[in-house]
């Protein structure tokens, strides 16, 4: 549903549709970054519409999600060729071999104790990174084979929390590599995105069509969405009680909030494919869009 008073929601070019615009955040410098999924790249973008792009070592590593990192610089999951990617404000780009063959990084967060932390899909493990560039990986126990870990992010507990796609659950490791793991009430709900808001964690359920909340003891809430099929796929956190979400397969972008009220806003291109998602350095919600564009919803 779309409100009367619903905020402006602005998309602006940034790259060709094949280029496949996917993870966005906001840098310590005051723009915007993103990956380019499809052609190895990573892009700068200023909220005065400039836009600068490095090309990285290898058009076919699939850059997906990116943070900033505790160095000033930003870092992110290189899914095709199994690496962890650092670029810094001025473009300079290095990047990091998982030890684990063919792991498939994908989510990747500040952790509380100075490092990088990140799931490895295709292995079933977490991965901790140092600035340096040292891994150090932690199987998870109890998980089972091929539970792909997805997202991942700090939790206000001083640990991590990710979601398990396959394993149909939300997991939390410490800083010292202990696992725990909570299965989600809906059977095959397939989790993706999640983040933390300061008092609990959010996720989106893809396959069932739901936002969910896990209190820091464990307990889970599921709020469905008005259309079983939107695909929610990315989540940010605005404030303590309200997150902003993704509908990759809706074509929108949603808010809940801790109540479990959900306001969805449709985005102006039909089939754009909204991925990742930021809170952006003017306050703004931004989202990357996988045909091309970037989409500002103005708050």
């Amino acid at each position: 549903m779309q409100p009367a008073d619903s905020p402006a929601v602005t998309e602006i070019a940034v790259a060709e549709g094949q280029d496949g615009p996917y993870g966005i955040t906001t840098g310590p410098d005051g723009a915007l970054w993103l990956t380019f999924v499809r052609n190895g790249r990573i892009a700068r973008f200023t909220l005065d519409g400039g836009l600068t792009t490095y090309p990285l070592d290898s058009s076919g590593c699939r850059p997906t999600v990116i943070t900033p990192g505790p160095d000033g610089a930003l870092w992110f999951t290189r899914y095709g060729d199994h690496r962890i990617g650092r670029v810094t404000v001025d473009g300079e780009t290095s990047s990091f071999p998982v030890p684990t063959p063919d792991s498939g990084p994908f989510g990747i967060t500040a952790g509380p104790d100075g490092a990088l932390w990140f799931t490895q899909m295709q292995t079933d493990r977490i991965g901790r990174v140092t600035v340096e560039g040292e891994v150090t990986e932690y199987r998870l126990p109890g998980a089972g084979p091929g539970a792909v870990p997805s997202a991942i992010t700090a939790g206000p507990d001083g640990a991590l929390w990710f979601t398990l796609n396959q394993a149909n659950a939300v997991g939390r490791i410490t800083t010292s590599g202990d696992v725990t793991t909570y299965p989600l009430p809906t059977p095959g709900a397939a989790p993706v995105g999640i983040t933390g808001d300061g008092t609990a964690l959010w996720f989106v359920e893809i396959a069932a069509g739901r936002i969910g909340r896990i209190s820091l003891d464990g307990a889970i809430q599921e709020f469905p969405l008005p259309d079983p099929a939107a695909r929610p796929h990315a989540i940010v956190a605005a404030t303590a009680g309200e997150c902003w979400f993704t509908e990759w397969g809706a074509n929108r972008v949603g808010r809940v909030t801790a109540g479990g009220e959900i306001t969805e806003y449709g985005l102006p291109t039909p089939s754009s494919e909204p991925h990742g998602i930021a809170v952006g350095p003017d306050g703004a919600l931004w989202t990357a869009l996988e045909t091309g564009a970037v989409a500002r919803v103005g708050r």
